[in-house]
């Protein structure tokens, strides 16, 4: 196996109301992946919840937990015991009044290694997060990994609604990494069609494809399963190489998609097409603006 190979393992699996019974079924498909072995595990976004912003409710504030609370210090335990890094998306408590959609990036030493905070937060219907959530204000972040070799491309997790940006893919691609993951949960609303959800779905993974293409690099994209109050969630994760390939796909149910990248992939594409070498920065002013009028 190359220094520069990453086996990586997407989580997808449906949520019940009670949060410490989907804590333990996920920690169950985390130490399956990694016997099948995963080096770096990602799960879904607000894994061990429902995804409660479907509706407004003060009472899902409960669920919320601090940075470095319960939820985080037995996913620490449990990386640093399988011996693997673990990207774990949470409802995070910063304060009083100050909520996140945030993910923890776990080393295989259980160490925590950082944070992420969603940076776009939507608000239509079936999917409130402006109720909860408040944007992240640092930025984007990447991540090394400790199986890899030291030039190695690194990992920048995102979170769903982030996917749409091709700004948050382009900053973090800038950044160092060489593979996006998203954590995502999207399904189809009880009001929409069977012709409308395929037309999101497919909406959904080409986006993200351009992304690869874009940016010469990896994208993986774990999304949950299962019926929530009438949204259907399709599921269907998936790995994309650096040329927006398909490598590996999910399907509608429980699953762990298991995928090997050969991260000096990476280089090699950005050589054949090197758009990072013909950017014209000097014309991209009006990215920095809500409108160009």
């Amino acid at each position: 196996m190359s220094m520069n190979t990453l086996n990586l393992a997407l989580i997808q699996h449906p949520c019940t109301d009670d949060p410490q019974a989907n804590l333990e079924r996920a920690c169950g498909l985390v130490e399956e992946a990694a016997r099948g072995g995963a080096r770096l595990v990602c799960l879904q976004e607000l894994f061990h919840t429902t995804y409660f912003p479907r509706e407004m409710d003060e009472c899902f504030f409960e669920w919320a937990q601090p940075l470095d609370g319960p939820l985080t210090r037995r996913l620490r335990q449990l990386a640093d015991q399988l011996d693997i890094s673990l990207v774990a998306p949470f409802f995070e408590r910063r304060a009083a009044g100050i909520y996140h959609n945030s993910l923890a990036v776990i080393g295989p030493g259980g160490e925590l290694q950082g944070f992420y905070r969603k940076v776009h937060i939507p608000d239509d219907p079936g999917f409130y997060e402006k109720y909860y959530f408040t944007p992240g204000e640092e930025g984007y972040r990447v991540f090394g990994l400790d199986d890899v070799g030291e030039d190695a491309p690194r990992f920048a997790p995102l979170i769903c609604w982030d996917q749409w940006y091709p700004e948050a893919a382009r900053v973090s691609a800038l950044k160092g990494a060489g593979l996006l993951l998203y954590p995502t949960a999207i399904g189809t609303l009880p009001e929409e069609s069977g012709g409308e959800s395929e037309e999101f779905h497919q909406a959904w993974q080409t986006i993200q494809r351009s992304h690869a293409i874009a940016n010469g690099c990896f994208v993986a994209s774990v999304n949950r399963v299962g019926e929530e109050g009438g949204t259907r969630f399709w599921g269907q994760s998936f790995v994309a190489g650096p040329f927006g390939q398909i490598l590996a796909q999910a399907g509608r149910e429980e699953e762990i998609l298991h995928a090997e990248l050969d991260l000096s992939a990476v280089e090699r594409q950005r050589q054949i097409w090197p758009f990072f070498r013909d950017r014209r920065i000097d014309t991209y002013g009006p990215l920095l603006k809500r409108y160009d009028d």
